[in-house]
């Protein structure tokens, strides 16, 4: 089968083609694991993070991607939850252990053994894979493959950080960043609370023009002052400067939740900034995001069915994903970025 390889980490910068096209054989399902057929990868920023060395460590060589749609080729799975034929998605969580107290309260989240797709175990930027059966997903009918991708990771990120806001109707939501995960969060927040605002900031005028395209009230760039003081906020970007403006336009009791894998070392200085009475005082919260859950991806994807979500995306064939890894990094573009790896049967 054809591949997109990961060998080394390295710097976009200094190695804009990091992903080698290979021939690898086609992985044998063992029990309890299903073959598929890749359709379609979503590309992530996560990606970037594992190539240029910013995540723990991928098993190397690896296959990246961890937003696949596929259809089932085979099921060597005990409980018979897919058919061959069936179309299935796999989300950044591969696998956990079932059995640790964290997989016993439904944080597999938080799973010390946690695997993840594309790091821990080769994901979808190859034109088969193999998947745990009951970590997979089954694809609502009302979804095409390329709309399904990017629900799988920004779309259920983006619905777990959600929850953790715990945003009311009514309530004013920043986004901060406004890729893939923030123009489906919008969309969710028009659907679930319909009289709530959402306010974004954004580095690039076509981003800011694209989120209120899309019914953001206001726009503006990171540190400039929004209408009206914000009851949560949603940061998805890799630096430290977000967070401390985005704390210091939070109302009392507001709360920050950051989906992000990594902040930069380079950017600490900005966190000298940081103002007790401005940024924490009147009990304002900061509250991290750690990867999602079957059941995140399992609500929201049930969820973007009803909301008839549409999320808008940018298509590149499978050895074109060092052009499409490059494009996200450069910020360039509207929506999400996704690999056409074989067409629908």
């Amino acid at each position: 089968m054809k591949a997109m390889l990961l060998k080394k980490i390295s710097s976009l910068q200094e190695n804009p083609a990091p992903l080698e096209m290979a021939d690898l054989p086609v992985p044998p399902p063992v029990p309890g694991e299903l073959l598929m057929r890749v359709l379609v990868c979503g590309v992530c920023h996560t990606e970037l993070d594992e190539i240029e060395g910013r995540t723990p460590p991928p098993h190397l060589p690896v296959v990246l991607g961890h937003q696949v749609v596929g259809e089932v080729i085979e099921n060597k799975g005990e409980e018979g939850l897919f058919q061959p034929g069936d179309r299935v998605g796999v989300p950044w969580i591969y696998s956990a252990c079932g059995k640790c107290e964290f997989c016993r309260q439904g944080l597999e989240n938080l799973c010390p053994d946690f695997k993840a797709t594309g790091r821990d175990a080769n994901g979808g930027y190859a034109e088969y894979m193999v998947v745990p059966e009951d970590f997979a997903h089954p694809i609502p009918q009302e979804l095409t493959d390329s709309q399904a991708a990017p629900l799988l990771c920004a779309g259920a990120i983006g619905y777990r950080s959600l929850n953790l806001t715990e945003l009311r109707n009514g309530g004013i939501l920043g986004l901060t960043g406004f890729g893939a995960s923030g123009h489906l969060v919008l969309k969710m927040v028009e659907f679930l609370y319909p009289d709530s605002e959402v306010v974004v900031f954004a580095r690039s005028p076509e981003q800011r023009d694209f989120a209120r395209q899309l019914g953001a009230v206001w726009a503006g760039e990171i540190g400039e002052k929004p209408p009206k003081a914000l009851d949560a906020l949603i940061d998805t970007t890799p630096v430290w400067k977000p967070v401390v403006e985005g704390l210091a336009v939070l109302k009392p009791g507001g709360r920050l939740v950051i989906n992000a894998i990594r902040k930069l070392q380079i950017d600490q200085d900005y966190l000298l900034k940081l103002d007790y009475p401005q940024h924490l005082w009147m009990e304002k919260e900061i509250k991290s995001v750690a990867n999602v859950t079957r059941r995140d991806v399992g609500e929201f994807l049930d969820l973007a069915a009803r909301m008839d979500i549409q999320p808008q995306v940018e298509e590149y064939p499978l050895e074109e994903a060092n052009q499409a890894l490059n494009d996200l990094k450069r910020g360039g573009g509207k929506g999400a970025k996704v690999l056409r790896v074989s067409e629908e049967s």
